[in-house]
């Protein structure tokens, strides 16, 4: 007992801060940390958009019903934002390392499992796991960048993380469409493997284990149920929303459920001893400018991009690689922007490049409001790129504040809440967004239909479609001679470009609220703790 409490005591002692001791050969090397966790981290975000790519051939392959092909993008979405902070909690409790190489195993694995399943219920079931999986890796990445990178450091380290990310996620039509496309649907899971392989080898002899010396030591039990609760009605009503719609009872009843999970979650953390989150967390009110920074950026970037997919592939006509080759220049500016963004905010603090990269989205998304049927590459390109450029601070930024500014010993908390604030933004943008978009559809169609003196349709014509044009493509009947065939998709076009644009501009509107959000931001108090975190 007395050594342990002398040791205890050496732990407390104070290191400086802008110099950690040297690591010792490779193992905690703070570069070659980054480097390993990069490559985890890539796995799971090039997961989030090469299956989108995969879906139509496993559900042709596999005979699967188009709600069956949902759940394979929203089991795995559900898994992955509610447990997110519970896995984070996870790995301050045991260590980020073990947590994080137990996350690429088993999402690996998951993955592997998939290529090999021939019914669409195990596909499901391994999706959810992956979702599992993903959600121990990604916030011990982050906490494992906080412990190896001195305060100086860190911004620069999240820029390469967020480049990776930003790359990897922009980057999966264009791989998932070349594999899907040249091998098979099964490729795009079994690629995987080999990356995992290499992620679980690098951590092996690269990643040293961190503890802070007061991280918990219990588990609030109470608390991961009601916040799971939370975060399953709270997704679940956003997946659901366009199905049920926004005005039917069920939707509220999940919203309703969820709120009052949240309500009761946050009564029970304030008693607790050792609460999931502990609510001082948020007195910050920097952290906490941060997560509302995530969400709103993510509400912009992924409601917004949700519709360019289906812009460049449905009224452009492109395949799937040719629209991922198009968003390139939304994917190399992220890539050149996050390192530049991370030496920009570790000499001037966070607030200017935040705001500054949230007024550069705004105009971006402005821009993409403007957009046209017959709009030529180069103009669809400069406002790519901008918002890759304005993407990119924002993205570097308020992970920093977020991470920064949370006590070591909750650093993986902090990083699952800025996960599960991009993943609930992303879901509220297409949500959000998709419902202006349903919405401005439904008011045109009809008039448009009209005017290019089409046959009239019945209500439950229009209304089908109504859904075809919300995706740009064109319901044309399959005899219909070719000069009404192109009435009806110069039709489709104008009328899906007016509800993309509002949706835009409506996500201009969120990224102008988001410039204000900026202001509140400043650089994390705590960064420098990283610096002397235990080695274990």
């Amino acid at each position: 007992m007395t050594s342990q409490t002398t040791a205890d005591k050496a732990d407390k002692a104070p290191e400086p801060v802008s110099a950690p001791t040297p690591a010792k050969g490779l193992r905690g090397h703070p570069w070659l940390t980054l480097f390993s966790v990069a490559i985890g981290v890539m796995m799971v975000a090039l997961d989030g958009t090469i299956v989108a790519i995969a879906n139509p051939a496993i559900q042709a392959d596999l005979g699967a019903t188009f709600a069956e092909v949902q759940w394979i993008t929203n089991g795995y979405f559900l898994a992955l934002a509610v447990s997110l902070i519970t896995a984070g909690k996870l790995g301050d409790r045991f260590g980020h390392r073990q947590t994080y190489l137990i996350g690429v195993i088993g999402f690996a694995a998951a993955s592997g499992a998939i290529g090999l399943s021939d019914t669409i219920p195990l596909v499901v079931t391994f999706r959810v796991l992956q979702g599992l999986f993903g959600a121990l890796l990604m916030p011990a990445a982050l906490g494992l960048l906080r412990a190896s990178f001195p305060a100086e450091r860190l911004n620069m380290a999240i820029g390469i993380w967020g480049m990776v990310i930003g790359a990897s996620t922009a980057g999966g039509p264009i791989l998932g469409g070349l594999l899907v496309e040249h091998v098979s649907w099964q490729s795009v899971f079994f690629i995987n493997v080999p990356v995992g392989v290499l992620a679980v080898a690098l951590g092996l002899f690269i990643l040293r284990d961190h503890r802070a010396e007061n991280a918990p030591r219990s588990f609030d039990v109470l608390g991961i149920a009601l916040l799971s609760a939370a975060m399953f009605c709270l997704v679940w009503a956003l997946i659901k929303a366009p199905e049920w719609g926004w005005g039917d009872g069920l939707t509220w009843t999940f919203i309703a459920a969820s709120v009052l999970s949240f309500v009761l979650f946050a009564a029970w953390e304030s008693k607790v001893k050792e609460p999931l989150i502990p609510l001082g967390l948020f007195r910050s009110v920097a952290l906490s400018a941060g997560v509302v920074l995530m969400v709103l950026m993510a509400i912009a970037f992924m409601g917004g991009l949700f519709f360019v997919t289906f812009y460049l592939q449905n009224v452009h006509g492109m395949s799937p690689v040719d629209s991922g080759l198009h968003l390139l220049p939304l994917t190399g500016m992220m890539i050149v922007g996050s390192p530049l963004a991370g030496a920009m905010i570790t000499k001037t603090g966070p607030r200017i490049p935040l705001a500054g990269g949230m007024l550069l989205t705004a105009a971006a998304m402005y821009g993409m409001s403007t957009l046209e049927a017959g709009t030529g590459s180069g103009l669809m390109s400069l406002w790519f790129a901008l918002l890759g450029l304005g993407l990119a601070p924002v993205m570097v930024g308020a992970t920093e504040v977020i991470v920064g500014n949370a006590p070591m010993e909750l650093s993986g908390v902090a990083g699952g809440l800025q996960q599960a604030a991009m993943q609930i933004g992303g879901s509220l943008g297409t949500a959000v967004l998709g419902a202006v978009m349903a919405s401005k559809v439904d008011s045109d169609l009809a008039d448009n239909w009209a005017k290019a003196k089409l046959p009239p349709l019945s209500p439950a014509d229009l209304d089908k479609a109504a859904e075809a044009v919300q995706v740009g493509i064109a319901p044309v009947p399959p005899k219909a001679p070719p000069s009404v065939a192109d009435q009806i998709t110069s039709v489709t076009h104008d009328t899906f470009m007016s509800g993309m644009g509002m949706a835009c501009l409506v996500a201009t509107g969120v990224a102008v609220v988001a410039v204000f959000v900026a202001f509140l931001a400043k650089r994390g108090t705590n960064a420098e703790a990283g610096a002397g975190a235990v080695h274990i």
